[in-house]
């Protein structure tokens, strides 16, 4: 019997009874990180990462939950588990088990280019090794973060001086705190959604983060005229951000290296900037696991696990419930 199997509730280890990032409420719950399509409601104990604990309580409400440090182990029924870091959002791990000498990982998502808000992604050994592949495919190569900052902070200087808002989103947990992070935020005021003001200030007790200001009804728009405002997808075309009046739009993600994906946001600048690995990342990443076997769980699964397999390595799909990031997601 594997020491990792998927079953109806979501990725389990049957000699400690526990769940990896369940997709339905289960007895004990390991959790990578906060997006809710891996924390989700109804589980009645959860174990994760110190930074992700309010993380998931904000979005979860009250749970039972313990925190843990990154490589500290704690054992389940002679079952050893450890969190290491992803690199994906803040307090988002990689989960190893171990146990009688077999290693597997779970990596969740993740990412190995350094973000400046996330714990850098460790590379673990491991015998099998559990990956995401939502960018999968050759064609997704990321570009130096410095140089996407950079193109950030050089529109909104521009829009500052023609008097034009300017609106950038990304999602609330982990996209719009790395922008936040690199800002020039002496360009101007930074203006906040309420969804992602929440976020960013349960975070920081652990980050440092420039000085923002909630919109909210009594905001005027003469206040907010040519400086930056963060907000989550969903507010593009919304009657909240038709508040704001001229308006340059932004949006920050992967899916922006793909012409299609500017033309269906309609905005303005697109900027390509990802939390998960590139296709070179994924690659580079497998190699240095030393694994035997790989399972690709969401994103192009069946394309990625292909090439590995053409390539020499043991690998095979596994169907999940987790939602894949897309072209058309708007908060996970």
């Amino acid at each position: 019997m594997p020491l990792l199997e998927f079953t109806n509730n979501g990725i389990y280890c049957k000699q400690a009874d526990v769940y990896l990032d369940p997709w339905r409420g289960v007895d004990k719950a390991i959790i990578s990180h906060g997006h809710s399509d891996h924390a989700r409601w109804g589980s009645k104990r959860y174990i994760t990462h110190e930074i992700n604990v309010p993380i998931i309580t904000h979005r979860l409400g009250k749970i039972l939950v313990t925190g843990k440090k990154y490589g500290e182990a704690f054992r389940i029924n002679g079952v050893n588990f450890s969190f290491h870091p992803a690199g994906h959002v803040p307090g988002s791990s990689q989960i190893r088990v171990e146990y009688k000498g077999e290693v597997w990982v779970f990596t969740g998502d993740y990412k190995t280019q350094v973000d400046g808000i996330s714990t850098p992604f460790e590379l673990i050994k491991c015998n099998t090794f559990i990956t995401e592949c939502t960018f999968g495919l050759p064609v997704f190569k990321w570009e130096k973060p410095l140089s996407v900052h950079d193109d950030i902070n050089n529109w909104w200087a521009n829009n500052k001086s023609n008097k034009v808002t300017s609106l950038l989103m990304g999602y609330s947990l982990g996209k719009v705190q790395r922008l936040l992070k690199h800002i020039d935020y002496k360009t101007g005021k930074i203006f906040t959604h309420g969804a992602t003001e929440k976020m960013t200030n349960l975070l920081r007790q652990f980050i440092d983060f420039p000085k923002t200001e909630l919109i909210t009804r009594d905001t005027k728009k003469g206040e907010i005229e040519g400086n930056l405002v963060l907000a989550p997808p969903a507010v593009m075309g919304s009657a909240w951000a038709k508040k704001l009046g001229v308006t340059s739009t932004g949006y920050a993600s992967g899916w922006m290296a793909f012409r299609g994906a500017r033309r269906r946001r309609s905005v303005d600048r697109s900027f390509v900037l990802s939390d998960h690995a590139d296709w070179e990342g994924l690659l580079s990443v497998i190699k240095g696991t030393g694994c035997e076997d790989i399972i690709t769980t969401h994103g192009y699964t069946d394309i990625f696990a292909r090439y590995l397999k053409e390539n020499g390595w043991n690998a095979r799909t596994e169907k999940t419930k987790y939602e894949v990031e897309t072209i058309d997601s708007e908060v996970i």
